[in-house]
């Protein structure tokens, strides 16, 4: 029976050398998938509440908002600010789509809660308790406006939104305004394409 050795352990047979090293690999494996296993735990712990309550990923399906957005764009949403304050004017935002809240929308707020959005001829006036004579609403950023007259007093809770692409939006001039329980958060940054990188991509100045 001869001796066999692996670094500085000794060992009676060849056969038992060999079991030990099957031994240790056994052992590295589990080893390994116990790590992998834990690191996934953690990555779920820290992931699944940031994906739930902070940020959430968006892509833009359609023309409604172009030039500011166009198909295909994708966008981190900020579903924190909106639980610290409410949202403003111009914000560009997605929601749930009233009609269906499988469906999520991105629009630009126009009219915020207890005011009355004007429409005649595509021009907004927006009346409120500050301007009860009402004030027209910059649309210079727009390119292709529509030439909509409508009227919309809203409630304490909801918005009037609207896309960018005036003639080519499905919007509250169509099937009225969003609850603020359906607004999901605010475009907080656009990562495609990468060539369009930017911070609250849609900001007014």
């Amino acid at each position: 029976m001869g001796i066999y050795t692996d670094e500085d352990k000794v060992y009676k047979s060849k056969e038992e050398l060999e079991e030990i090293k099957k031994l240790g690999k056994k052992e590295s494996y589990w080893q390994a998938f116990w790590e992998l296993f834990k690191f996934a735990i953690l990555a779920l712990v820290i992931v699944i509440p940031i994906r739930v309550f902070i940020a959430q990923p968006f892509i833009v399906s359609g023309s409604s908002m172009v030039p500011t957005f166009e198909n295909g764009e994708y966008l981190i949403v900020d579903e924190i600010s909106y639980r610290l304050k409410d949202p403003a004017r111009n914000d560009v935002i997605i929601f749930r789509y009233p009609n269906d809240t499988k469906k999520f929308f991105i629009k630009r707020i126009i009219g915020l809660p207890n005011e009355t959005v004007d429409i005649k001829g595509g021009n907004v006036t927006i009346i409120n308790e500050k301007n009860p004579d009402g004030f027209t609403l910059d649309q210079s950023y727009i390119k292709n406006n529509a030439n909509n007259n409508m009227h919309c007093e809203l409630k304490g809770d909801e918005y009037f939104v609207m896309g960018d692409n005036r003639s080519a939006s499905s919007d509250s001039r169509y099937w009225g305004p969003v609850p603020k329980k359906l607004l999901v958060g605010k475009a907080f940054l656009r990562l495609l394409p990468i060539d369009k990188i930017s911070i609250l991509p849609g900001s007014l100045k």
